[in-house]
């Protein structure tokens, strides 16, 4: 049974939550009440207002492709940043949506409230809302889902998890959002995905095809974020591809 503090934080996470993914579907259809107040932030065609390494990613068929291939492999994973608007593309509450794809055995990720790393050229730590693909028939991802903060305390949430994270870099589960591997079904390999987060306060919030799949209350005050970057990534390893597109963000 959750301790009286604990019930307290997760009935404020769904006070929160709930308003926000209460219309979400686990089949999403796009209309013009879902985008309501959304701009776009890719527009289909070039990467202006983007900062990347050219040899790793492009616009291609309306789509942002982030591409790895035999005899260009990363020793360090790298980014694609998204630097435009008046802000340079910092962002601190928000929702970002948007659909991607990733080829068998591919390593990616969407990071949000996310920093440079000084002394590196696209190199980003911060939360990220993890991908992974996998070979068909085999077992379920390791990784979509999950809230990762890159080079820092790493897995903050599993895919299934309410966490809340304290002072000295502990988490907690407080809670919980559906079974690892069952919540795993949701993921369509070499398909289209829909990819929700939303950022508010100390809140994150982690949406895969219309299902919450994780949760994050940061309430460790030397190493939460408030605000910062937006980026995607593409991961040291093999030859792998991903595809993201209809990248769009609401500011709350």
């Amino acid at each position: 049974m959750l301790t009286r503090p604990r019930t307290v934080l997760a009935l404020a996470v769904l006070l929160v939550a709930l308003p926000l993914f209460a219309q979400q579907q686990s089949q999403p259809v796009k209309n013009a009440a879902d985008d309501a107040g959304f701009v776009s932030l890719f527009d289909g065609k070039t990467l202006d207002g983007w900062e990347y390494d050219p040899t790793y990613w492009r616009a291609e068929n309306g789509e942002l492709i982030g591409e790895i291939v035999a005899g260009k492999e990363i020793t360090e994973n790298t980014f694609i940043t998204y630097r435009g608007g008046p802000d340079k593309g910092v962002m601190k509450d928000f929702e970002i949506k948007m659909e991607y794809k990733i080829s068998d055995k591919g390593n990616s990720g969407v990071n949000y409230r996310s920093a440079m790393v000084e002394g590196k050229k696209y190199v980003l730590k911060g939360y990220q809302f993890d991908i992974d693909g996998q070979l068909k028939n085999a077992a379920p991802t390791r990784h979509t889902g999950n809230n990762y903060e890159e080079k820092g305390r790493t897995f903050m949430a599993l895919r299934g998890q309410i966490t809340r994270a304290t002072e000295g870099g502990n988490r907690q589960v407080i809670g919980t959002l559906g079974d690892y591997n069952e919540l795993a079904k949701l993921i369509k390999n070499d398909d289209w995905n829909f990819l929700h987060i939303i950022a508010r306060g100390n809140t994150l919030i982690q949406i895969l095809n219309g299902q919450v799949v994780s949760i994050l209350i940061d309430d460790d005050p030397a190493n939460r974020a408030a605000e910062g970057l937006m980026a995607m990534q593409v991961h040291v390893g093999g030859p792998m591809k991903v595809e993201y597109r209809n990248i769009r963000m609401r500011k709350l």
